[in-house]
């Protein structure tokens, strides 16, 4: 069920497959899923800006999008474990944020669509 939403600076050098490898580890440690369930979208973007725009720091936000109905000490630890595997894969000087956000267990619906 976990769906990860990576923002970033295009400019930014991610190697995307072990990124995303090791973030869906992450987060089968802390919550009751499966590698299988994850999914990660990387959304880079071509323009951002971080403070006044003089520091010259790359962005980055995730977003991890799970069921709600986990208590709020393991939305924070995966958020720090979250956190430390991005700032593994980051060489260079980056602005960093990271979001749990619970989604409706009772209205969301994900479906493996298999087209026509």
């Amino acid at each position: 069920m976990p769906q990860i939403l990576v923002d970033h600076s295009a400019e930014l050098a991610l190697d995307r497959a072990g990124l995303a490898a090791e973030l869906h580890k992450a987060v089968t440690e802390v919550i009751d899923t499966t590698v299988p369930e994850c999914k990660t979208l990387f959304r880079p973007v071509p323009h951002h800006t971080v403070g006044d725009g003089t520091s010259g720091e790359a962005l980055v936000l995730v977003e991890i999008k799970i069921l709600a109905g986990r208590s709020t000490a393991q939305r924070a630890e995966l958020t720090a474990r979250v956190r430390d595997v991005l700032g593994a894969h980051i060489a260079v000087p980056a602005a960093i944020g990271v979001q749990v956000t619970e989604l409706d267990r009772d209205t969301y619906r994900f479906v493996h669509h298999p087209g026509r």
